[in-house]
């Protein structure tokens, strides 16, 4: 595969921009290699600079659920950039995306827009201890809720214990506040709430992971978490910034009828621009300034054009949501079926991981388990083949409407192909 302009734009990208990438992922530092630099998509394909076509199984880490430039969200935004591209000031266009979230989400009783999901659980959990007016924050191990300080913890050396930084720069005062656990386990939340129940606001979890690779949850789990919560005070904080809009109309919580207090979204509800939003109960979110005392703003937040992408999105999935997700699933189940020996498949909707690990994933610890440089080989036969996966072994795939059959069955012979040798 020829990718001498996209080696030669990384040499140059590299003397500006640390790796080279504004998100570490997009270096290929997990699979090696030169990443293609792309210069166009449309539908389920991409198009790099050295004319290669990959079908897309990325999706811009999610957000792409339709595919690349629906006519629908392109004409939104360009009917928007008629008016101006930011103005600092409310507009209708902000009531009108809020207005779709609830309609869809309807724990979401009132919210706030702000400009990505990390901005958005970030805030969230400010919220919850300003609400509460506790400290502690559970988190679990493998989910990871964007690069806020607080929550770039590790495990400490117990079930229980305060975490440890995960990053070089964060304060240990900062993991301090955090607890951090194995996802999936029991005893784990029970012990925390047990040692530091009158201290923690809340916890916080992707319902389904998608950052260590497609992870479920266990049978009970959200259940369990919604209980203990409650009988301790705590709020529920469900990360739907993957999830949301994807594993079903109403996001994790409407596919396991459960009600978190809080809730933080991104992706999908931006059309493929950058936002984020977070809200839930309207007694909680009513903490927030002005009408109460936690701080939170941002300038171009409910940005209006951001938010006309994710309106039109978020009309067309409401309109049209049995045919979109009957066709997701359909398509994601063709390209799951019948895994080979040797690997876990887990999927939840069109979110899916194969991971290179004989036997079940359920964790952090099981995960990462995985054969990650039979992975990256794998990653480069794909690559070269044309299909577009995501460079890393700890991170969820994505299917769009924009697929097609053919494209599902070409991906299928390829990983045949890769099993065979």
């Amino acid at each position: 595969m020829n990718l001498e302009k996209s080696k030669i734009l990384l040499a140059r990208a590299s003397k500006l921009i640390p790796g080279g990438v504004n998100s570490p992922v997009r270096a290929f530092r997990s699979v090696g290699g030169t990443p293609p630099f792309i210069a166009r998509a449309n539908g389920s394909s991409l198009y790099d600079v050295d004319g290669n076509e990959y079908i897309d199984f990325v999706g811009s880490w999610g957000p792409m659920l339709l595919g690349h430039r629906p006519p629908e969200v392109i004409a939104a935004v360009t009917e928007a950039l008629e008016s101006g591209t930011s103005f600092g000031a409310p507009t209708e266009r902000e009531i009108f995306l809020a207005e779709e979230i609830q309609a869809a989400v309807p724990s979401m009783e009132m919210m706030r827009l702000v400009n990505s999901g990390t901005e958005a659980t970030m805030s969230a959990i400010r919220v919850a201890r300003g609400f509460t007016g506790r400290d502690l924050t559970i988190k679990f191990e493998g989910c990871y809720h964007g690069h806020v300080d607080s929550l770039l913890v590790k495990a400490g050396s117990g079930l229980a214990t305060l975490g440890t930084p995960d990053s070089a720069g964060v304060p240990k005062a900062f993991a301090d506040t955090t607890l951090s656990l194995p996802y999936n386990s029991f005893e784990a939340v029970e012990t925390a709430f047990a040692e530091h129940g009158s201290e923690i606001a809340s916890i916080i979890l992707e319902p389904v992971v998608g950052n260590m690779g497609c992870v479920l949850p266990a049978a009970g789990w959200l259940e369990m978490l919604r209980a203990i919560t409650v009988k301790h005070g705590a709020l529920l904080i469900f990360d739907e910034v993957m999830t949301g809009f994807r594993v079903a109309h109403g996001g994790a919580q409407q596919l396991f009828n459960i009600k978190p207090d809080l809730s933080t979204f991104g992706k999908i509800i931006g059309g493929g621009l950058p936002i984020g939003a977070y809200g839930g109960r309207a007694d909680v979110m009513s903490s927030v300034a002005p009408i109460g005392k936690v701080y939170q703003a941002g300038t171009l937040s409910g940005n209006p054009v951001a938010v006309s992408a994710g309106t039109a999105m978020l009309r067309y999935l409401r309109a049209h949501k049995g045919a979109v997700y009957g066709r997701l699933e359909t398509l994601a189940a063709r390209l799951t079926a019948n895994p080979p020996a040797g690997v876990t498949v887990n999927r939840v909707g069109s979110m899916f991981t194969t991971f290179f690990v004989d036997g079940p994933v359920t964790s952090w610890d099981s995960a990462k388990g995985a054969d990650t440089q039979r992975f990256a080989k794998y990653f480069h036969h794909m690559l070269e083949r044309g299909i577009y996966m995501a460079p890393s072994q700890f991170e969820a795939g994505f299917v769009s409407t924009a697929h097609t059959e053919e494209q599902i069955d070409k991906v299928r012979a390829a990983v045949a192909e890769f099993f065979a040798k």
